[in-house]
């Protein structure tokens, strides 16, 4: 005992001692990876995504991260298209207080081709940042392997982006000068020669049209940034950004070259403010010196976060709290439940915390309260931190939890539709003109490419009858993808086959072209729903011959349109602004498709039964002609006929499953939430014990995944937050539960939703789901965000990982990987899980 006493105060010694060091410098943590003074850390070139501003050297303090992507680049503002380097190597160095990362420009692999073509200026050459810790400040030095070339003098520049959406009103100060951060951009412009004259040839063999990328020169384009930026809010040597705050406030020192204060927003809408450096001329070594001095507030602890469901609980449902807490905060306080009546709170449950251990940078407690079944509102305390307002109730899922979905998302997503909501119009008929067959041997943009053939009877440029009906708006891009139309399709009609939900709000005339909100027309919304989305895919299917990769608009101006879709085209058929639609040879997607239109037809059966015979054969043809050129994409192929036997019962697909049992027992993870349902139709003993078999093992991989948070989910982002890929997983996990409930618990289906209800990681809790619960995502990226508004019901992609730890759900409509709404599961799927808990929990 007497040893155990002794370590404990050896240890808090160290500690005490251990604490001050830190408060006086920034020191590289070599199990971090990054810099670290108490409350403030500075990252350097942790991170991949640049265009996302998420790369460079990168500021968080207290808990925010104020400033990110310090790296060089061409233009004072660039935007999503503006060329970025390639990072070669990444050298932390603890013994030396440094970190030192080699990039090059240009990225070959990106210019004039890729998912976002880049256009790189003719400049080739390498540099080194090297970032160190020195006392309470951090060194940047920027080093270059040759002088710049005349003509980009004045071009090339280090810049480090600030996050406007927490600056607008805060101050800044520039040497003696002193400013506002403004709401909205402000004049005068500043006109410039763009770097696009002066293009390299880095790829030969592209396939993307620079000139059509660019324009031809006519007005504004996105991709060349350059020729008009804002005037510099200041220049000087040192730049204070939020003097007024001590917890977000940093200073700026340039030894060398003039600091100057850009607002991006000026030449794109969903740009920040800029900080930049230029690269004087004949500058090699030490280009550029920058002496950043975040101030530290010594005492700061990250508060407690309390993180629940933000909509609340039925009360059979099981309840757990996440507490978030500091890694350095040692103390526990007891967490309590009050219950909120008219007279006020009343404690309900105190209980010490769970304590579950360290997940990313922040340790976490367990608050179990699933004891507490009383009906009425409810919160929780942990110290000083207290979380949203929630309900328990037995009618917690019975409104305004996932009828928003079918309220207003879908409908306000739909194309070739006028969408009515009482006074307000979302948006006017659009592209009555849809489409024209895209060019062969051509590289788009966001990710569309067309190869040496159109594969159809059509030529470049034909106009495509029959395709201009259905479908909905992918996100704010307003492309028709065919997985997320088909696939949007097939979640509904699961849901309608799993939930029998006639539920009606919405009355669509698809002949007329008029959605009206909050208007029943006597049919059921979802199943008028599941008939858009297979009116575009079997429209288009019975055009062309086979399916669309995609319908997507033919410019980078048009892409990039803010409002209302009826403005993007002119619904005159065969002009230049028609939308071009693309094929493709892809069995995949494909044999997924014919899965899909497989359920689709069951549903729609009673309903459009003309449609719904028209998606069978579709599926059954795509089945039948599509070649599996790879063991890997045979899933898709057990996937078709699983669903086509599930429709037709026809002997041809059941054998197929039966061939291939051994493969499906080994590919159990990718296939199994879809087989057990023609499992149990198929009857066949053999073949039902092959599956029973592989399941424990497949459940103790789900449990294994579970447990790598404390959120009872996997939490696995790249780019793109995590939600969607979440609420995948509790979707597939219901089928797996209905069809094998003694195998495969509800747990997962519950943990994913709270996740996206608000149980999540990171100090923001809101609800994914916009409109839904006390606290949600009211500012969300559709095509309403340049009004910093949202759609109700719209699921945002939700929290990012700043790399390598910080979990980030930004109050930002541009910011895609956190806020964007997409089709093809990320709504339906999450309608899919309210309605699974809703129907899980009755039998309960």
């Amino acid at each position: 005992m007497k040893n155990v006493i002794f370590s404990l105060g050896l240890g808090f010694l160290l500690l005490c001692v251990w604490m001050p060091v830190q408060a006086q410098e920034f020191r590289l943590n070599p199990t971090t990876g990054y810099f670290q003074n108490k409350g403030v850390d500075v990252m350097a070139f942790d991170d991949i995504y640049p265009e996302g501003h998420q790369s460079g050297v990168s500021i968080i303090m207290h808990g925010n991260r104020v400033a990110t992507n310090g790296d060089i680049r061409f233009e004072p503002t660039p935007g999503q298209w503006q060329p970025v380097p390639i990072q070669r190597k990444r050298t932390p160095d603890a013994d030396a207080n440094t970190i030192t990362t080699s990039l090059s420009f240009p990225d070959s692999s990106r210019h004039l081709r890729g998912f976002n073509p880049m256009i790189y200026p003719d400049f080739q050459f390498n540099y080194t940042v090297t970032v160190k810790g020195e006392g309470t400040s951090v060194i940047v030095t920027v080093d270059l392997d040759r002088p710049v070339p005349q003509k980009f003098v004045g071009k090339l520049g280090f810049n480090v982006e600030l996050f406007p959406g927490a600056l607008f009103g805060k101050p800044w100060i520039m040497d003696n000068k002193q400013g506002i951060f403004p709401q909205q951009p402000n004049g005068p412009t500043l006109a410039q020669a763009p770097n696009y004259p002066h293009s390299g040839n880095f790829n030969p063999a592209s396939t993307t049209d620079a000139e059509h990328l660019s324009g031809h020169g006519h007005g504004y384009n996105p991709i060349i940034a350059d020729d008009l930026v804002s005037e510099p809010y200041a220049v000087g040597k040192r730049f204070t950004v939020r003097p007024d705050d001590p917890y977000n406030r940093f200073t700026i020192t340039s030894r060398g070259a003039d600091l100057k204060l850009y607002d991006g927003r000026m030449n794109h809408n969903n740009g920040w403010f800029v900080v930049r450096s230029e690269v004087p001329a004949g500058a090699t070594k030490g280009a550029i010196q920058w002496i950043i001095t975040p101030n530290v507030v010594n005492d700061w602890l990250y508060p407690a976060v309390i993180q629940t469901s933000q909509l609340g609980y039925h009360p059979n449902q099981p309840k757990v709290a996440i507490i978030e807490l500091d890694k350095r905060d040692l103390k526990r306080d007891k967490p309590i439940l009050y219950r909120i009546a008219e007279d006020g709170k009343k404690e309900v449950n105190v209980a010490a915390g769970q304590e579950w251990g360290q997940f990313l940078r922040y340790n976490y407690l367990k608050f179990d309260f699933s004891n507490v079944k009383e009906e009425g509102l409810y919160q929780v305390a942990y110290g000083g931190s207290t979380s949203s307002i929630f309900r328990i109730a037995g009618d917690v899922y019975e409104r305004g939890a996932w009828q928003p979905v079918l309220e207003y998302f879908l409908p306000v997503q739909m194309c070739h539709m006028r969408v009515n909501e009482k006074y307000r119009v979302w948006h006017d008929l659009c592209h009555e003109d849809d489409a024209r067959m895209a060019p062969v041997n051509f590289n788009h943009i966001d990710g569309y490419s067309q190869g040496p053939s159109t594969l159809t009877k059509f030529k470049p440029g034909d106009v495509v009858p029959g395709i201009n009906i259905g479908g909905w708006h992918d996100a704010g891009d307003f492309d028709l993808r065919v997985e997320s139309q088909a696939g949007e399709s097939y979640i509904l009609a699961l849901a309608y086959e799993a939930f029998k939900e006639d539920y009606d709000a919405t009355a669509i005339d698809q002949n007329k072209r008029i959605t009206e909100i909050h208007q029943p027309d006597g049919k059921a919304d979802i199943l008028q729903q599941v008939e858009n989305g297979a009116l575009s895919v079997v429209g288009a299917y019975r055009a062309l011959g086979r399916l669309y990769r995609g319908i997507i608009c033919n410019d980078l101006r048009q892409y990039v349109l803010l409002g209302d879709a009826g403005t993007m085209t002119d619904g005159i058929i065969g002009n230049e602004d028609d939308r071009w639609v693309f094929t493709e040879n892809n069995p995949m997607r494909e044999l997924n498709t014919a899965a899909q239109l497989a359920a689709v037809a069951r549903v729609l059966k009673g309903f459009n039964d003309t449609l719904s015979v028209q998606s069978l054969q579709a599926a059954r043809e795509l089945y039948q002609v599509t070649e599996v050129p790879n063991p890997f994409m045979k899933s898709a192929k057990v996937h078709a006929a699983a669903e086509l036997f599930l429709t037709t019962g026809d002997k041809v697909y059941k054998d197929f499953l039966l061939s291939e049992t051994d493969f499906i027992v080994q590919n159990i993870a990718r296939i199994g939430w879809y087989i057990g349902r023609a499992e149990k139709a198929m009857k066949d003993s053999k073949f039902t014990k092959a599956i029973r078999d592989a399941l424990p093992g497949l459940r103790a991989q789900l449990e294994k995944q579970a447990s790598e948070t404390p959120y009872g989910i996997p939490y696995r982002p790249r780019i793109w937050g995590a939600g969607w890929d979440i609420q995948e997983l509790g979707y597939n996990y219901y089928f797996l539960h209905t069809a094998y409930p003694d195998v495969f618990p509800p747990d997962m289906v519950y943990n994913a939703l709270n996740f996206i209800l608000g149980c999540h990681p990171g100090s923001n809790t809101s609800s994914f789901a916009s409109g839904v619960g006390a606290k949600s995502a009211t500012v969300g990226y559709g095509l309403n965000r340049a009004d910093w508004s949202y759609i109700p019901g719209g699921v945002v992609s939700g929290t990012a990982l700043i790399r390598p730890d910080f979990p980030e759900l930004l109050e930002f409509p541009f910011l895609w990987q956190q806020v964007e709404y997409v089709l093809g599961g990320g709504s339906s799927h999450y309608m899919f899980l309210v309605l699974a808990a809703r129907q899980l929990l009755a039998g309960s």
